[in-house]
């Protein structure tokens, strides 16, 4: 009975120092706010008969002018649950850095991706992705009539422009690089899905290169390990390079990569070539 009791004792001994530890419980925990980074607003498209959100982020790098005017970098896929954050990181990271000069990020949030990002097709199997297809033009009307008045009406910007985009995106950006050069001056493109109607666009694009040479645009395309896509943006960049200096062109592959991850490090790379900060003035 003894060593029962004492047992009982060291067992109430031990575990006391334990049960005094834990902490009390609050009384109420903090409430949490939002986080935000950047601005959204609506606008309802004529072109595309509908409402579209538009995400926006500001960098706002040491030393910059908060009314300072900004070039305009528009990217397509540019929801929140898209690729807007980690694109607006890489913004924020590298004109904070250095690396590049500072660019307002405009962000069209999706409503029907591949009616949008799509020309026309005739391929039976183009026909069987989406409902709809073959919007793009339609959505190039919407950037260039509705959205980029309100950017300049709502934000200082310059009138420095570029658009990025990957996948059928990228298809977008080639699509109105070779029709419509002088929209944009600089044209990011990643894993481009240029065999939409059956590669139609690079067949033709020859005929359309001495429009892209007088507009003199800078061009980056990139390719994944994925060997048709990379196969066709390397033959792109050839006529690109052979019709335009050089220094207006830049193609990077990126072997390494599949479609599903080329985005980021691809545009890490096009932001910093196309357009690198000044070099800090000599004291």
């Amino acid at each position: 009975m003894r060593l029962i009791v004492l047992s009982l004792l060291l067992s109430a001994v031990s575990a006391a120092p334990l049960m005094a530890a834990e902490p009390a419980p609050s009384a109420q925990a903090a409430a949490a706010t939002p986080l935000v980074i950047g601005e959204t607003f609506t606008i309802e498209s004529k072109a595309l008969g509908e409402t579209r959100r538009i995400n926006v982020y500001r960098p706002q790098p040491w030393g910059l002018d908060p009314k300072a005017a900004l070039p305009v970098l528009y990217m397509a896929d540019g929801g929140i649950g898209e690729d807007f954050l980690h694109v607006a990181g890489l913004v924020q990271v590298l004109s904070g850095n250095g690396s590049m000069r500072p660019f307002l990020l405009v962000g069209i949030e999706n409503t029907e991706r591949r009616r949008d990002m799509t020309g026309p097709s005739s391929d039976p199997q183009d026909q069987k992705i989406a409902p709809r297809i073959g919007g793009s033009a339609a959505y190039r009307s919407f950037l260039r009539d509705e959205l980029m008045p309100q950017v300049r009406q709502r934000y200082p910007t310059t009138d420095e422009r570029a658009l990025i985009g990957e996948s059928l995106a990228g298809l977008f950006v080639v699509e109105t690089l070779l029709q419509e050069p002088t929209l944009f001056n600089s044209y990011i493109a990643l894993d481009p899905s240029l065999w939409w109607n059956r590669g139609t666009m690079l067949a033709a694009a020859a005929k359309q290169l001495p429009a892209v040479t007088r507009a003199q645009p800078r061009v980056f395309l990139a390719s994944s390990g994925q060997l048709e896509l990379a196969a066709s943006a390397a033959q792109l960049a050839t006529l690109l390079q052979q019709a335009s200096p050089s220094p207006l062109v830049k193609y990077l592959p990126l072997p390494e990569e599949t479609h599903a991850t080329i985005y980021h490090p691809a545009a890490l790379q096009a932001l910093r070539t196309l357009f690198p900060a000044p070099p800090p003035a000599s004291p």
